[in-house]
Order: structure tokens, then sequence, then C-alpha cells
């Protein structure tokens, strides 16, 4: 169900990926599933591309989040001030470019370690092993095998 990173070589596919994810992520977003909904739209929250709605407020009203809140919610996350930006950078990267995006792979497995930041996940990957990889201004590390 979620679009792998392996077995796309080309810069297209790997703003085609993206946009399959935006595309995932907005039917999650759109969710009645609590369980499904809320990460999704905490995201939408912590990136600023939705304002002045808490938590509960955006889950009452989230058939109001569009395609487009997700894909900027992307390229905030990849570091990106806008979606624009963000896809002109896609238009000359492959898909191995995208490590941030590298947690979508089914092979991270579970659980996962989170950190509030990338430097606390650094210290602990150096001291326990695993791979960091930020996500917005957190930052998980995958553990090996």
């Amino acid at each position: 169900m979620q679009p792998s990173l392996s077995s796309q070589p080309s810069s297209t596919q790997a703003a085609d990926l993206v946009r399959a994810l935006a595309r995932q992520l907005h039917r999650a977003a759109t969710s009645d599933s609590l369980r499904v909904s809320l990460p999704v739209l905490r995201r939408i929250l912590a990136t600023h591309t939705l304002r002045d709605l808490s938590l509960p407020q955006l889950h009452q009203q989230r058939a109001m989040v569009r395609r487009k809140h997700l894909l900027r919610t992307l390229a905030i996350e990849a570091g990106q001030p806008s979606w624009e930006h963000y896809s002109r950078a896609l238009s000359g990267m492959t898909v191995e470019q995208l490590p941030h995006l590298d947690v979508l792979q089914a092979t991270a497995g579970y659980p996962n370690l989170w950190f509030s930041n990338r430097e606390q996940a650094q210290t602990y990957a150096l001291s326990h092993g695993g791979r960091v990889l930020p996500v917005g201004t957190q930052a998980v590390v995958l553990m090996r095998g």
C-alpha cells in the first residue's frame, strides 16, 4: 500500500512518489478513524500548513483538508518553504535523494525510536546503533535487523 523507494530510479518518479504519498496522507487525514487521521493532522499543524486551529478543531473539520495541504506539509518537512519550491527541487532529484521519506520502507520495522530533535537522535544512535532520519523538526532512529 505504501510507495516503495527501492525500485524507482528517475527524477519524475521521485516527484510521483511524493505526490503518491500526499494522496495517501490525504486519505488518512480525512479518515473517521482517530488512529489513522490524528498523526497526519498533527503533521499539518506542526508545519503551520493550517493555522488557528487546535487538533480537536481540525479533526472535527478534517473535510477541509485538501491535497495541497499535504503537499505543503511534505515540502516543509523536507526543508523547503513551499510545495512550489519542493516541486522544482524534485525535478532534479532521484528517489535515492529522498532520505526523509525512507521511513516508508517496509523494511524499517517497528518499534522505532522518536526524538524531539536530530541531535538527540544522533546521540542515541552513536551509543546504541541505528540510522537517524530527520522528520520535520523531529527525528527517528531506525534500528537495524
